[in-house]
């Protein structure tokens, strides 16, 4: 049975699978589902017998060419996505090797690295083990899969279970952080977790660079005395860490005021989540499914610090017009600073 898009909103369960039971003559043991997973004759790594994988049907310059999503720059950042709330979240950053979050894995997630994952809600992480295993398909190395530590086990069994069932090693480097961890991504890149507040265990992201700055003493003087110095053991620089990219995943306004939350109002760019943009729900009703209105967020507009701020996650109920109508609503000042991600409205 067909449901239209508008008839669904986050927080709004409807399920009409037409799926039948499986018979007792249909063998999925619960130990191939658990942490256990069953020997397996020649398990397959992902890539077809004989083939070579940049020669088999599509090379995977191909794939980087396909172009299933729409490439935008918002505050100096190239990135593609997509997020409708309840359905799929994806947002790439090619320059950083990184996907956050996995919904449903568009062509261009397989070709990150790092997967960071806020939650476990299915259209955040539904397509994580289809990326591991596109990545092996086309012999790229396993990525890393960031997710909240309390997760792990569970994640862990989602890929035993994918395993047992698709008969793949589906590589992969799982790594749990909990709120404040540093993780080095590549070069002068890392990531910290930070908190958010959602209905399951949940986590955004942001990503630093750190560099070498010359201290202020030392501004201002000859090449040939800066070396000289350098040369004696003086330490001329200090290290600067700068929030570049900053992703909530799902959370209520409440992050906004979370007091270890300051270089996510301070990162070059904020993706922040932003299903509920008029008064066809409630801030009440916002809060109780861990989400954001709009509302809450419009009078806390004098706490951003972001060059550029991307409002992504919006409710299936909103059509483009009503987005682009809700932005222009916004506050002077703070509507200057706001994109709208509106793939797939």
């Amino acid at each position: 049975m067909e449901t239209s898009r508008q008839d669904i909103g986050e927080g709004e369960k409807e399920v009409k699978t037409g799926r039948t039971p499986p018979s007792a003559s249909e063998d999925v043991s619960s130990e191939a589902l658990g942490h256990a997973v069953p020997q397996v004759k020649e398990k397959r790594k992902g890539k077809a017998e004989g083939a070579n994988s940049t020669e088999e049907g599509a090379s995977t310059s191909n794939l980087h060419n396909r172009g299933d999503l729409s490439t935008i720059t918002v505050g100096g950042v190239t990135l593609q996505g997509v997020s409708v709330g309840g359905q799929e979240t994806c947002i790439i950053i090619p320059s950083m090797k990184v996907a956050f979050d996995v919904g449903r894995c568009p062509q261009r997630a397989v070709f990150q690295d790092n997967v960071l994952i806020s939650h476990a809600h299915m259209d955040h992480i539904g397509g994580v083990c289809l990326q591991a295993a596109t990545r092996g398909l086309f012999s790229l190395k396993p990525p890393r899969i960031v997710v909240p530590k309390v997760i792990v086990p569970g994640v862990e069994n989602l890929f035993n279970a994918f395993r047992a069932l698709d008969n793949a090693e589906l590589e992969h480097k799982l790594i749990g952080l909990e709120i404040g961890e540093e993780l080095r991504l590549s070069g002068e890149l890392f990531v910290k977790p930070f908190r958010t507040y959602h209905v399951v265990p949940s986590q955004g992201y942001v990503v630093y660079s750190r560099r070498q700055k010359l201290k202020k003493e030392f501004v201002g003087l000859p090449g040939p005395e800066i070396g000289r110095l350098r040369k004696s053991g003086v330490e001329i620089t200090d290290v600067e860490e700068v929030p570049e990219v900053a992703f909530t995943g799902d959370t209520t306004a409440e992050f906004l005021t979370d007091p270890g939350n300051a270089d996510v109002l301070r990162a070059k760019l904020l993706i922040m989540e932003m299903t509920f943009i008029d008064d066809s729900s409630t801030v009440e009703h916002a809060r109780k499914w861990g989400h954001t209105h709009i509302d809450e967020v419009v009078p806390l507009a004098h706490l951003f610090q972001n060059e550029a701020i991307l409002f992504i996650h919006f409710s299936a109920r909103y059509r483009r017009k009503d987005i682009l109508e809700a932005i222009e609503r916004l506050p002077p000042g703070f509507r200057e600073k706001v994109t709208p991600l509106l793939e797939r409205f």
